[in-house]
């Protein structure tokens, strides 16, 4: 199990083989919900598909303030991987696993009594709301596999092993994908069975990851223990801030779920069998942050700014090919693909015009990605969680609304496109002109 040292060698060499690894893991883990939604869309129907939808964006926002937790390890560890220091490594994964921990737990129990609450102040329609409630519940029992695998996966990748987190998604995709159709249609367990089947997924995926890390001793993984003041609070001062990112994008696109929810069940379904395939055509552009923070990390650790800078460049052109190739795909085959979730014909016109409209705007939401990836490496989060801020709550959600009241249900693609336009102009413009790069992680680093 090799460790990568990004501090030299070939730049473009190592965001190719480091970046593709993540982006296979990436569509393994999306292909859980891909799975879920065709068995789901075709076994139980357009309604059923729906309240899969709403329940998978609830998830999201809720649990998502432990996903940016979960992020701001790639910040801490690759800096400590970069300045060799496995002492305090040691420490800050042992830091990280009591708090994620302690969170998930708690998340998990307030989002299980909580759930149908939750999902009437999304407006879900009422003929969704039982399966949605269910489907939410279970999910939340399992958030603690979620997040552990998860976890480990991106510890592994911060010190520079991008290909054994594969193995851990791969063994859940496959549960998932043989468990599916038993647990919805051989035991009739309905969507319920899809949720079980996700969360048992998960929790093999977990215990694989567990032990493989411990057998090969790659993670200096260590029996918990109490961490102290200052690892509690470097990881509260980058885990907060990347926590309310994330919450202000899971949010964001729940208030958008909203605006789509008035134009009845057909949009609903629609939007999130479209919904599905947008969250593959990011998937390169989420890759690529990924790859970017953990390697600008470890060089921004040892102060080489002119190597960071050839990582944003080269990062972004590549961006731009893998994300143009992949919208002209879906532009092309956009009927097609809807219809692999759902047969409804009012939902897979909403689905098809959103996603052709709105493919060609995910080159610039990939520009994003990436230049706020070399921007957390940096540990500069709360200048992060402003630029999402104005991403969603001043430009796309504000957009949508306008856009969808103006000329209908076509208006949502237009308001979600331009505003990939206009943010993506605020992340380069911090990028180049904002003081990022004066931030200091640890109180022992001197200039």
């Amino acid at each position: 199990m090799k460790q990568h040292d990004f501090t030299s060698g070939s730049i473009w060499r190592q965001l190719l083989t480091f970046s593709t690894p993540i982006l296979l893991t990436n569509l393994l883990q999306v292909s859980y919900q891909f799975i879920d939604s065709l068995w789901v869309g075709n076994l139980l129907g357009a309604n059923a598909l729906g309240a899969v939808a709403v329940s998978s964006t609830v998830i999201f926002t809720v649990l998502s303030f432990i996903i940016g937790i979960n992020n701001a390890t790639l910040t801490i560890l690759s800096q400590l991987k970069g300045k060799d220091d496995p002492e305090h490594l040691k420490r800050y994964v042992n830091a990280f696993t009591v708090i994620l921990t302690a969170l998930s737990v708690g998340l998990g129990v307030a989002g299980f009594f909580f759930a149908k609450d939750i999902l009437q102040l999304l407006d879900t329609p009422t003929s969704m709301i039982p399966e949605a409630v269910s489907y939410l519940q279970i999910n939340f029992i399992g958030i603690l596999f979620l997040f552990g695998y998860n976890f480990i996966g991106t510890v592994f990748r911060a010190l520079g092993n991008s290909k054994t987190p594969i193995r851990f998604v791969l063994t859940a995709v496959i549960l998932n994908t043989i468990l599916d159709p038993v647990f919805i249609h051989v035991f009739n367990m309905g969507i319920d069975g899809a949720a079980y089947a996700t969360v048992v997924a998960q929790g093999a995926a977990f215990l694989y990851g567990l032990f493989t890390s411990i057998r090969f001793k790659f993670i200096p993984f260590t029996v918990p223990f109490l961490p102290t003041k200052e690892e509690v609070s470097l990881i509260l001062k980058q885990g907060i801030p990347a926590g309310l990112q994330m919450m202000v994008i899971s949010a964001g696109m729940a208030a958008i779920m909203s605006v789509v929810t008035s134009f009845g069940g057909h949009a609903v379904a629609g939007f999130g069998a479209a919904q599905r395939l947008d969250s593959l055509l990011i998937l390169p552009a989420q890759a690529l942050s990924t790859a970017v923070n953990s390697m600008a990390g470890q060089n921004i650790a040892v102060h080489q700014w002119r190597r960071v800078n050839q990582i944003a460049l080269y990062a972004t052109f590549l961006n731009l090919a893998i994300m143009l190739t992949a919208a002209l795909f879906i532009f092309l085959f956009a009927n097609w693909s809807i219809r692999l979730f759902i047969t409804d014909k009012e939902a897979v016109a909403f689905g098809r015009e959103y996603i052709k409209m709105v493919a060609f705007f995910y080159p610039f939401l990939g520009l994003n990605f990436v230049l706020n990836g070399i921007v957390r490496a940096a540990g500069a989060m709360f200048q992060v969680l402003v630029l999402n801020l104005i991403s969603f709550w001043v430009l796309r959600y504000p957009l949508t609304e306008f856009f969808a009241g103006w000329i209908g249900e076509r208006g949502v693609a237009l308001g979600m496109g331009t505003s990939f336009v206009i943010s993506s102009l605020f992340a380069f413009s911090y990028f180049y002109f904002g003081k990022w790069k004066k931030k200091k992680l640890f109180a022992t680093e001197r200039d």
